[in-house]
This record gives structure tokens, C-alpha cells and sequence, in this order.
């Protein structure tokens, strides 16, 4: 049973006017829940608790993910933020973490994360920051979540400190696999493209360190 409706929906199972819900809405005594498409939700679980006599079982799961081995202290990082939020909420919760490029689809603890979304066995998802999910593809992954009737939250919806080097990374990566495609892996004017790019990503990275940046 999907537990989040749309307005007229509730009102249809609380046998309402839609109108008597906005006006609870305004008067607080009915929340919303928003969802990652910015539509509100209400949760039949807090409308009519009867229908749900059992606990949700269903767990919750922390991602955290860096793109490169260079990166391992901004992982402990992200999963020390997850793991303190969490416990904070009561909430019992299990960490899965990557090490691989955003673009990368393939990554064991995103399968993991995924075959478990789809089997029902999550019931909330908590990122640090949307893109360490994916670079490009985490809008379907939250699609997939609200179908399921995942709740999916989102600590900082800002950049993160790690976004221009990651996606550095992640432009490199293209990149590589496209000259390569191009003009064969061992081609001279692949390699100088590759070359190329590097040293401008590695001019930006040292850039932007903390020794400079101060």
C-alpha cells in the first residue's frame, strides 16, 4: 500500500474536501511531505494509523561516496556526518559507501543500494549531498525512491566542498573514454589530449587548495 498520497487522494480515504485539508494544512494540523520533485505528500501512515497495524521494517541507508584513493579523509568524513545524524534521529541504519567516479554506475555499494530500493528494503535514504549519489542520473534514482515510497534526505542541498574536483575527475574521465574511442587508447594525439586536460585540471586543483586559498 502506497503510503504517500496527493491531496485527493487523502481527502478520497479520509472521506474529506479537499479544501478541509488545505485549510488543516494552514492551520498546521496537517504536514506535508515534500518530496524530491517539490510535490506534496501526505502520509496515510499519520492520517489513518489503523491501516498500518506493523511497524515499517524497512531500513535505513546512509550513501557516501568520493571519486579517487586521494580522497579516502573526505569519506570518513561524509560517513562520520551520516552516521552522527542518524543516531541522532534514533533511527537504526546501515552505511554503504563507494570509491569510484560519479559517473561510474557499476560501483558495488550503489548496486547494493539499488537492488535493495527495488526489493523494498529501504525506507529512507540519507545523503550528504545530491551528486554523491551520481553526476548524472540521481533525478531517476529519487523517481525510483518515491515509487517505492522512500524518503529520501538530503543533509546539504548546497555545493559540496568536494563538487570541482570530483567533477573535474569525472570531465577527465569522458574525456579519456571518448578521444579514446576516437582515435584508439595508444594514439599519440589521444594521449596529448588526455595529457592536455590533466595538467589543467591539476593547475585548478592546486588552485584551489587550502594553502592557496588562504
Amino acid at each position: 500500500m502506497n503510503r504517500l498520497l496527493a491531496i485527493g487522494e487523502a481527502a478520497k480515504v479520509l472521506g474529506l474536501s479537499i479544501t478541509t485539508l488545505r485549510r488543516w494544512e494552514k492551520e498546521g494540523k496537517l504536514i506535508p511531505e515534500p518530496t524530491t520533485s517539490k510535490h506534496r505528500r501526505y502520509d496515510l501512515a499519520k492520517l489513518k494509523p489503523e491501516l498500518f497495524h506493523q511497524e515499517d521494517t524497512r531500513k535505513t541507508v546512509a550513501y557516501a561516496r568520493v571519486s579517487s584513493h586521494d580522497q579516502k579523509a573526505d569519506l570518513e568524513r561524509q560517513k562520520q556526518v551520516l552516521e552522527l545524524y542518524c543516531a541522532k534521529q534514533g533511527w537504526t541504519f546501515e552505511v554503504v559507501s563507494d570509491l569510484g567516479s560519479g559517473m561510474n554506475y557499476q560501483k558495488k555499494g550503489l548496486k547494493r543500494l539499488l537492488n535493495a530500493i527495488i526489493d523494498d528494503k529501504v525506507g529512507r535514504l540519507v545523503l550528504t549531498h545530491k551528486d554523491r549519489l551520481l553526476r548524472f542520473g540521481a533525478e531517476l534514482v529519487f523517481a525510483i525512491c518515491e515509487i517505492k515510497s522512500v524518503q529520501v534526505i538530503i543533509l546539504n542541498r548546497g555545493e559540496d566542498a568536494a563538487f570541482e574536483e570530483d567533477l573535474a575527475k569525472d570531465v577527465l574521465e569522458i574525456i579519456t573514454v571518448f578521444s579514446a574511442g576516437l582515435y584508439g587508447s595508444r594514439s599519440r594525439k589521444n594521449q596529448k589530449i588526455i595529457e592536455g586536460v590533466k595538467k589543467v585540471i591539476d593547475e585548478a586543483e592546486h588552485d584551489h587548495s587550502p594553502q592557496n586559498r588562504a
